[in-house]
């Protein structure tokens, strides 16, 4: 069986996470909280001029927070009051409350407001088909503006339906309904309406439970949108 990747579920993963920011002690909400800022985003984005972007599935704000200490006016979507709550106070504790701000919200039914410059996520899956997902983030895209896509990169043979979250938690191995490939997301990016600028799985070591390195394997794709 599935997960359910819900309210219930993320409010669970993120429970007693508030407090727990900096600790060495292998908490799993810690270690999401504390981890940082995704080198795929650092070096997508930093090619591009500031203006507005949105982190769908911004957890306790990493890579929001990062964007927007480089001159972004970010908007911060998660479906966990908890992990927004410990965002927001990490924005206020590095000065960046006035660019950035933070929106409860389930992804999978929710519509911005606006349409944005950059239009990122990182890992997050709610509770829809993952390429449903992606779509969805597309539609939020302003003309001439990018989606920065980086996934969980779906293994053959690999992937697993219950068992440990990866990503944020430093898991190697994602369950196969949260990760995607390249060929699968830019497929559903029409040629037409978008160019393709980056789209390549790679593999990475970061440091797992105790310290020791553990691979991850990520989907990256970039993408401008057409005028």
């Amino acid at each position: 069986m599935a997960h359910e990747f819900d309210r219930a579920y993320w409010d669970d993963i993120w429970a007693g996470a508030g407090g727990s920011i900096g600790d060495d002690d292998g908490d799993r909400p810690a270690a999401m909280a504390s981890s940082p800022p995704n080198p795929h985003l650092i070096r997508e984005a930093s090619r591009l001029v500031p203006g507005t972007a949105l982190e769908a599935g911004c957890g306790a704000g990493t890579e929001a927070l990062w964007l927007a200490s480089q001159g972004w006016q970010v908007t911060g979507a998660d479906i966990a009051a908890e992990a927004l709550t410990i965002a927001a106070r990490r924005s206020a504790e590095l000065g960046l409350t006035g660019r950035v701000s933070w929106v409860e919200a389930d992804l999978a039914v929710w519509e911005p407001p606006a349409r944005y410059d950059l239009v990122t996520t990182h890992y997050a899956h709610p509770a829809i088909p993952q390429l449903d997902f992606y779509d969805r983030l597309a539609g939020w895209v302003a003309p001439r503006g990018t989606l920065l896509i980086v996934g969980h990169l779906q293994l053959v043979g690999h992937g697993h339906a219950h068992g440990q979250h990866a990503g944020h938690d430093r898991s190697p191995q994602p369950p196969v309904e949260a990760s995607a490939t390249a060929h699968g997301i830019t497929a559903r990016l029409e040629a037409d309406r978008w160019e393709i600028v980056t789209a390549e799985e790679t593999s990475r070591e970061i440091p797992g439970h105790g310290g020791a390195p553990v691979t991850v394997h990520d989907v990256v794709v970039t993408a401008t949108r057409r005028p």
